[in-house]
């Protein structure tokens, strides 16, 4: 694994140093669009919707758009709004680990000691352990201000981050209002059935039967010889005078990388553990 972020996990005048993993990967197998008549790559083009023209990305603004009027934002803008910086994962309190709601939790990352002595390390991984208690944390990552959670799996701290409050949505649905009656001989046979299937959870005795067959159908083909040339899939690049054109996963790849050195420029939203402001709706996002 390779590291993603280096701080520092602190309360009180204790400091931790820690070197930041992502503790989960994805392992759907990549697939691309293509022409079912030929199986020719399909390209994705930025074309600006008042002039026609296919626009290089060098040449994209950002915008905010109300629904009435649209606000574009350059790049010197961006560049002019204060950056979080911070190399600190701040524990903020110490909570009992059962309060905390799985629906908060959004991405886990482990933590690994970085320094020579890995005392601090383990003494607050124990204190964690023996408590039964959990940390809220608040850190900066990828220049975007995160609620988290501080916990112990295994022999590892894990820092899980956590949706604001204000994320979560409710769930109130007018079917949940009517009475329902449930008489003692079907809650009874309900609990039967459930006890007929109560065993200890082993997540290593699931699959994901659907990524297996993929690959054995894709494995079939290639044995049998239903494949063409990835190079020929690509075909004649066409010229067009003002813009590229690009592989539709090369696009992608490339605005993530521009995303994030722009996301660097946006101010971390000022939120607290305690009581998170309330977020803007989402800029909308036209596509050519």
């Amino acid at each position: 694994m390779r590291a993603i972020w280096k701080g520092a996990v602190t309360f009180g005048l204790v400091n931790v140093p820690v070197k930041v993993y992502s503790a989960t990967e994805d392992h759907d197998i990549a697939l691309h669009q293509v022409h079912n008549k030929d199986g020719g790559r399909i390209k994705y083009q930025r074309r600006c919707e008042i002039c026609g023209k296919i626009v290089a990305y060098g040449d994209i603004d950002k915008a905010y758009d109300d629904g009435e009027e649209t606000v574009i934002l350059t790049e010197d803008d961006l560049h002019s709004l204060p950056e979080e910086k911070s190399r600190e994962i701040d524990v903020v309190e110490f909570v009992p680990s059962d309060q905390l709601d799985p629906i908060m939790f959004e991405r886990s990352y482990f933590l690994e000691p970085d320094s020579k002595s890995n005392k601090a390390y383990a003494l607050l991984r124990r204190t964690l352990e023996e408590s039964n208690r959990t940390a809220i944390v608040q850190f900066a990552l990828r220049q975007k201000t995160r609620l988290g959670a501080l916990r112990v799996r295994g022999d590892v701290l894990m820092l899980q981050s956590l949706l604001w409050d204000d994320e979560v949505r409710e769930a109130k649905f007018p079917s949940l209002d009517e009475k329902v009656r449930i008489s003692a001989k079907e809650l009874e046979m309900s609990e039967a059935l459930v006890k007929s299937f109560e065993t200890d959870f082993a997540p290593d005795k699931f699959t994901d039967e659907y990524q297996a067959q993929l690959r054995e159908l894709i494995d079939a083909k290639l044995k049998k010889g239903d494949a063409v040339s990835t190079e020929e899939t690509f075909g004649e690049q066409p010229e067009e005078k003002g813009g590229e054109v690009l592989d539709l996963m090369d696009a992608l790849r490339r605005s993530v990388e521009k995303s994030r050195g722009a996301a660097a420029k946006k101010p971390a939203a000022k939120k607290t553990a305690t009581k998170p402001t309330a977020s803007k709706p989402a800029a909308k996002k036209k596509t050519g």
